[in-house]
């Protein structure tokens, strides 16, 4: 096995994979005032070769997969292309992330087809509060996704994106829902993709959200191994931070990334990326391909390019290239 080492010494081992452009949410942070011009699907990567270019980027070291979206619950086929993944001898830990409509009706199927761990989405607790972030989502279907979820005994986790003006006010909620549900709760930084609008007003740094829940609970760390600093509290609860912007966990960045149209990018907030379509299509060996996951490796920056001014973010997309 040959292990994918970044040329600032960062071991790679986590491959983010987005399934699908496709999407039956328009939340505020992902989607452009315009909208999205979707990718043909002849153009989109099919489950065949996802799991071809999962199983060499495995053989080189990758031990972690996740797959995103767009909404991988919404893409015909996703319960066997876990199966698949989940029975790659070597591959240490799938999941996905949802924004969970579909959970409840998916999650025994994926259960049972090797899926032990889910990432749900959830930015409000208040229905019209959820229905105005996700563009007319339904609170009560991803509530009742995530029960169904736990009650399989899949290991839940719910990401919040942090949005001044619109959530703001519900942090103590979150960190109640997580003591009532014992499951992490991680906020996360909003990000300035895809031309989505962002604002400083609506942005609001994580280390606010800290001292505020610090000033009621006491927040415990945790050893934890992602990009999240994690924190128990009283009664059970989880508290996670992704500070993208405020606090940069480039150092220990892990990832690669495997985007619906068939490139690898070497960072979220980079525009640079290898095409690995062609190469699938044209009966190219495995060789081939492990060559492009090493080169994209190989070119992961050592800083957030978008904080270093080295990029403009307009033209990346999340759900092309999984959040």
């Amino acid at each position: 096995m040959e292990n994918l080492i970044d040329k600032y010494g960062r071991k790679i081992e986590y491959l983010r994979i987005s399934v699908t452009d496709r999407c039956n949410l328009s939340c505020l942070y992902c989607v452009p005032p315009e909208g999205l011009k979707l990718v043909p699907k002849e153009k989109l990567l099919t489950f065949e070769e996802i799991f071809r270019v999962a199983k060499i980027a495995v053989d080189l070291g990758v031990q972690k997969i996740k797959l995103t979206g767009g909404e991988p619950s919404a893409r015909k086929g996703i319960v066997e292309l876990i199966r698949k993944l989940s029975e790659i001898p070597e591959l240490e830990d799938l999941s996905l992330t949802t924004n969970g409509i579909f959970l409840s009706n998916l999650a025994e199927k994926l259960f049972q087809a090797g899926l032990k761990r889910v990432n749900v989405s959830v930015d409000s607790l208040r229905p019209e509060s959820f229905r105005q972030i996700t563009g007319g989502g339904d609170l009560s279907k991803v509530l009742l996704g995530i029960d169904k979820a736990q009650n399989l005994g899949m290991k839940v986790k719910v990401n919040t994106v942090a949005l001044r003006g619109l959530n703001d006010g519900e942090i103590l909620d979150f960190v109640e829902f997580s003591q009532t549900r014992k499951f992490e709760v991680r906020f996360i930084e909003f990000m300035p993709l895809c031309g989505n609008g962002w604002s400083q007003n609506l942005f609001m740094p994580l280390n606010e959200i800290k001292d505020l829940i610090g000033s009621f609970y006491t927040l415990q760390p945790t050893d934890g191994n992602g990009v999240a600093t994690v924190y128990e509290i009283e009664n059970g609860g989880r508290i996670g931070f992704i500070p993208t912007l405020s606090e940069p966990f480039c150092s220990g960045c892990s990832r690669i990334r495997l985007t619906s149209w068939g490139g690898i990018r070497p960072c979220l907030f980079s525009n640079i990326e290898y095409r690995i379509l062609p190469l699938l299509r044209d009966g190219s060996p495995d060789e081939k391909i492990a060559e492009v996951i090493l080169k994209a490796a190989q070119a992961k920056p050592q800083y957030n390019p978008y904080l270093a001014q080295k990029t403009e973010t307009k033209e990346i997309f999340m759900r092309n290239v999984g959040g």
